[in-house]
Formats: C-alpha cells, sequence, structure tokens
C-alpha cells in the first residue's frame, strides 16, 4: 500500500525510485529523525493521502515570474525584456505546468502591467508584487501606490488580480534594520538573529509602514491586498485579505516544516504560500531561503566554492514540500521561480550560476536556446516537470 500511494504521488514509478532514494540521502543520519521509523517519517512528509483522500487541494497552483528587479549596483534579475518572449513563458505556465495562478515580480511598472495584462487575458489570475529595494519609505511608499493606481486599471477590466503591496520588506527596504542595501541588513548572522528572533525590535517599525501604505493603497486600489512576509516579520494581518509567506524548508525546520505553519491559521483568513523552492545543487536542501548566498561576492560571474549540481534533489524536495503544503490546507502556492536569466548555465561548475538560482529552468547565455522549446533560450529542469504532474494530478 505504502508503494502504491507513493507512486501515485509521483506519477511514476521510476520517478518514484529516485525520489526516495534521494530523501532518504537526506535523512539517512538516524539523528535527523530522532530514531522514527523512516517508512513513517517518508509517508508522513513525502505523500499525505488525506491530500487525495479528503480532498485538501490548493485552490491556486501558482508559479513565480519575474520581470526583473533592480538590485542596484548594475544587477537586474531579467536585464532585457521582450514582451513576445514573456506571452510564451506564460502560456508555457498555464499550459504546461498547468498553473493557474502566476506572481508577477519586478520594478519597472511598464514590464509589470505588460506582463498582468497579458496573464489576465491568458485567464491566469495574477498577483501582481512591485518590488523597490533599497529606497527610504517615502520612496517605497509613493511607488507602491503608483504601481496600485496602475494595477486597479488592469483590475477594473480583468477582476481577478491581487496586489502585493510589499515583499520581506525588513530586508529590502531601507529603515527597519541599519544598512544601505540587503546585503548589509543581512549582516552577521548572529547579530541579526538577536536583534530579530529576541529583541524583534523591527515588526513595530514594519507594521507602523504597512497601516500607513496599505490605507494609501486602498485609496487608489479596490481589490484584495496582501504582503508577502519573511519568517521574522510578525506582520498585523488584520491590514490583509491574505496571509502571505515566503515559505522556505531548511536543516532547521526539516521536520517542522508543516507544523509551523498551523499558527498563521488563527488569523481566520486565506493562508497563501508566496515563495516556494530551493536550488538545484547538493545542500541546498539546508539552506532553505540562503540558498542563492553561494555567489561570490568579489567576482559576481563566479561561484564562492565547488558545488554539484543536483536536479533531482531539488525536484524531489520541491514536490515534497508542495504535498506538505497542500495537507496543511493553504489556499495555494507560487512555486519560486520560473526562470532567472541573469544566472545562466556554464558547464565549468564554477561559472554555473545557475546553480544560484531558485528557477524551474537553466537559462543560457549567447543567443543558445535549448532543445525541448527551440525558441526559448533555457531548457526545463528536473523540478520543471516534477511541478508539472504534480500540478496536473492535483
Amino acid at each position: 500500500m505504502q508503494t502504491h500511494r507513493i507512486t501515485n504521488f509521483f506519477g511514476r514509478a521510476e520517478v518514484t525510485s529516485l525520489c526516495l532514494n534521494k530523501l532518504l540521502s537526506i535523512h539517512q543520519d538516524a539523528s535527523s529523525i530522532k530514531g522514527l521509523d523512516y517508512w513513517s517519517f517518508l509517508i508522513q512528509d513525502a505523500y499525505h493521502p488525506s491530500s487525495n483522500e479528503k480532498g485538501k487541494i490548493m485552490k491556486r497552483k501558482g508559479m513565480n515570474y519575474d520581470v526583473g528587479i533592480d538590485f542596484g549596483h548594475g544587477y537586474i534579475s531579467r536585464p532585457t525584456f521582450d514582451a513576445s518572449v514573456m506571452h510564451r513563458e506564460i502560456t508555457i505556465i498555464k499550459n504546461d505546468l498547468h498553473c493557474n495562478a502566476v506572481r508577477i515580480s519586478g520594478t519597472n511598472i511598464s514590464r509589470l502591467m505588460t506582463t498582468a495584462e497579458d496573464a489576465l487575458k491568458q485567464g491566469l489570475e495574477v498577483w501582481l508584487s512591485p518590488h523597490l529595494h533599497d529606497k527610504t519609505a517615502q520612496e517605497t511608499l509613493e511607488y507602491t501606490v503608483q504601481c496600485a493606481k496602475a494595477a486597479e486599471a488592469l483590475r477594473t477590466r480583468w477582476p481577478k488580480l491581487v496586489f502585493i503591496q510589499g515583499c520581506e520588506l525588513t530586508w529590502f527596504m531601507q529603515g527597519i534594520l541599519k544598512g544601505n542595501n540587503f546585503m548589509e541588513r543581512l549582516g552577521n548572522p548572529l547579530s541579526v538573529w538577536w536583534k530579530l528572533k529576541v529583541l524583534k525590535l523591527h515588526n513595530k517599525p514594519l507594521n507602523t509602514f504597512l497601516a500607513k501604505e496599505n490605507k494609501a493603497v486602498r485609496e487608489v486600489f479596490h481589490g484584495q491586498v496582501t504582503y508577502a512576509s519573511a519568517p521574522i516579520e510578525a506582520v498585523d494581518w488584520s491590514l490583509f485579505d491574505f496571509i502571505g509567506l515566503d515559505y522556505y524548508r531548511g536543516a532547521k525546520n526539516r521536520n517542522t516544516y508543516g507544523e509551523r505553519l498551523k499558527r498563521h491559521f488563527a488569523h481566520g483568513k486565506p493562508v497563501m504560500i508566496t515563495e516556494v523552492g530551493l536550488c538545484a545543487y547538493q545542500g541546498a536542501e539546508d539552506k532553505g531561503g540562503r540558498g542563492f548566498m553561494i555567489v561570490d561576492q568579489a567576482n559576481p560571474k563566479q561561484l564562492n566554492g565547488n558545488y554539484i549540481r543536483d536536479e533531482s534533489l531539488q525536484a524531489c524536495e520541491l514536490t515534497n514540500m508542495l504535498a506538505i503544503l497542500d495537507d496543511a490546507r493553504v489556499s495555494g502556492a507560487f512555486v519560486f521561480t520560473f526562470v532567472a536569466p541573469a544566472l545562466p548555465h556554464n558547464e565549468d561548475p564554477l561559472h554555473d550560476l545557475d546553480l544560484a538560482s531558485y528557477a524551474l529552468v537553466k537559462s543560457y547565455a549567447d543567443n543558445k536556446h535549448g532543445d525541448t522549446y527551440p525558441d526559448m533560450s533555457w531548457e526545463p529542469k528536473e523540478s520543471f516537470k516534477a511541478v508539472a504532474n504534480y500540478f496536473s494530478s492535483h
């Protein structure tokens, strides 16, 4: 019965065997499962009969789509924006990945609105997520309201549009923590842990700003509004229509990944996972949302060490997390992320920047095109098919 159910979960017996071996290698240290029977542990975390048998299925099967976030210092996550490429990728997200919702992130308002309109016309529910990094609270407020006003013009024609009024602002906006940029605010892990986990001094200024911003946004945008929060942010969710969580799994929360979600349902509002994913290298399963921090800061065209590509690990971990989220009765989840053009694949492992991305496809440089989609300058990873199979069968 166990083998039958696991096979059904992953869709194919050969994929099941691969995923079982991969998950087994992750949990082979007996101390990590504290003496629990491995099969019971695996069935509980990797397959949840109740997800199918009791109908606990995500309403929103979503994908993060980046139109270009300006991180400063000349780094934009999508340097070139081509509307025809965007249209094709949105079509693939809907038809081939079987998504019914897309979170569109970026800085340039024109790119955001062009992509949102395209996705809405294709019948997808759009969660619009403007990103303005490393600016003051006032600059962030003015930018967000400008985006919200533009979003309302779309929403009046296509109602299936949710506005995300910010993302992890404790990290990405100036003024809550000291530092001129995200990396400075991230700072020393020990000092950050003390400030955020123990003192929790960031929550008051964060919620003060969110309340002011929410009021201004709702004056110009009359649809549903949420916020994409970091785990260290205790947000006043009374302001919002959804609970929005950027929710990754790493070594510290591996055995409590589903359990820790329970407190968020106490607000009586739908819980949305605005980001979930991991990178495709061995060890990324332990780093969660910090998996991208393997780029050499002194030489950003290479990695800071030797890393082993493992696409099957990414595929298995991701579908495993989706199963846990499904069983937890979340309203939906946005897989992070579809494509990362600024982090291209390279056959030389030291220069394989794709390893630092969470993308389901590996991007190519120099106008090289893929085999599966010859008109696209990327090739699907194993996680692409794994997510497609999961969404199509749930």
